[in-house]
């Protein structure tokens, strides 16, 4: 396959204390049916977690996070999940949830990689630039 195809993403927010409503992004999933790939790159900044919430379970976040990456190879541990298409399983994920990890609003975009288009997003919207 060649040439740039449509893609989907979504970041993965973090929101420690859901009353506040304050988040940092912690991870972004893409889709990209014509590759049927899809994926999720994820990073927690501790310290800015820590700093909305003081008392934030981080291994609970990071757990969840793993969650996430969990599902979107279709490993062992992504349960009933594990054996839909990857198209089923971005969806599944990005339903809106009360939870300290919820996805944000869909985005699309073309690319010629997606592999590449996740470390892409993950640099520009979700690692702080040094």
């Amino acid at each position: 396959m060649s040439g740039r195809e449509v893609f989907e993403y979504a970041l993965l927010r973090v929101v420690p204390r859901i009353e506040r409503g304050e988040q940092i992004n912690a991870g972004v999933l893409v889709y990209c049916r014509a590759h049927s790939y899809l994926g999720a790159r994820t990073h927690l900044d501790e310290r800015r977690l820590l700093a909305l919430d003081p008392g934030a379970d981080v291994a609970g976040v990071r757990a969840a996070l793993r969650g996430v990456e969990e599902v979107c190879c279709g490993g062992a541990q992504a349960g009933q999940a594990a054996g839909d298409d990857a198209g089923r399983r971005f969806r599944w994920l990005v339903a809106p949830r009360s939870t300290v990890v919820q996805p944000g609003p869909v985005h699309s975009g073309l690319t010629e990689d997606p592999e590449a288009e996740a470390e892409r997003l993950l640099g520009l919207l979700v690692r702080v630039p040094a």
